[in-house]
């Protein structure tokens, strides 16, 4: 497993601390996931995650739990040469209102 392998960015802005433990609750709670990277940001972070799928449910919790605007991406990445079926490195951007507590 490389701990450097990742398929797909949330990008968290104007975040609360409560938001950020959920979201790191979350992936600490899924074994089969991890943070490759984290970039700070002036208003916000990226979090490089393991897995688009875990990704995505990710972002939608998000947006039920937290009042905000939820963005959801994808870019060509590659083609799978065994499947011969196209990968995509998916970006959720999710941006907090700021009438959220925090």
């Amino acid at each position: 497993m490389n701990l450097n392998y990742f398929e797909g960015i949330l990008q968290l802005r104007n975040l609360n601390e409560e938001a950020m433990r959920f979201v790191q609750n979350q992936v600490k709670n899924n074994e089969k996931v991890w943070i490759a990277k984290q970039v700070e940001h002036k208003n916000g972070v990226d979090l490089y995650i393991s897995s688009n799928k875990f990704l995505l449910s990710l972002g939608k919790k998000l947006k039920k739990s937290f009042k905000g605007e939820l963005l959801i991406t994808g870019k060509l990445h590659t083609r799978d040469r065994m499947t011969s079926r196209d990968k995509y490195r998916m970006t959720v951007l999710f941006r907090m209102s700021s009438d959220n507590p925090g």
